[in-house]
């Protein structure tokens, strides 16, 4: 089993609280961390790139989600966090963009694993090839954006929590 990093355990204004180690830290209650949500778009941005996590994952396994979520370690920016899970978990680089940030809270159903997060959402613009991990990724697919929106109403179940909230809030 791989140790993780610690992550950033913060107040409302992303001021530093303290560090938890990453599985406990999702364990409910869960205490407000830092975040980060990468959305990825083709150079017409009618097609997002959205990612299936990993059945293994204790939060959202098999839930659809935006390409990349991690967070940042501790003394490492928003912004090179971003750069360098974009590259770890899909293999390929681009440039981001911070587009907004913002706090949620979220529990799954087995009233186990939770998120409580100060998210940073990325985004970039990307045509080429993807190799995804598969500790990360189980899936990945381009869909167009009218489309996501559509199965999002349908069927919000098949999402993860923080992916509904961008997708309500990017300005595509």
């Amino acid at each position: 089993m791989k140790t993780s990093q610690p992550v950033v355990l913060v107040d409302e204004k992303d001021n530093i609280v303290g560090f938890g180690e990453k599985f406990i830290t999702h364990k409910i209650p869960v205490k407000l961390h830092r975040a980060i949500s990468i959305v990825i778009l083709n150079p017409d941005k009618s097609k997002m790139l959205i990612t299936k996590r990993a059945d293994d994952k204790p939060t959202w396994p098999g839930f659809w989600t935006n390409a990349v979520c991690t967070h940042p370690f501790p003394q490492e920016t928003y912004q090179k966090a971003a750069e360098r899970r974009l590259f770890e978990e899909l293999g390929f680089k681009t440039s981001l963009k911070e587009i907004f940030n913002f706090i949620y809270e979220a529990k799954m159903d087995n009233n186990i694993w939770g998120e409580h997060e100060l998210d940073h959402v990325f985004s970039g613009i990307y045509d080429g090839p993807i190799s995804p991990d598969p500790a990360e990724a189980s899936d990945y697919k381009w869909v167009e954006i009218g489309d996501l929106e559509k199965d999002i109403e349908i069927n919000p179940n098949k999402f993860t929590p923080w992916f509904r909230i961008i997708l309500e809030r990017i300005n595509v």
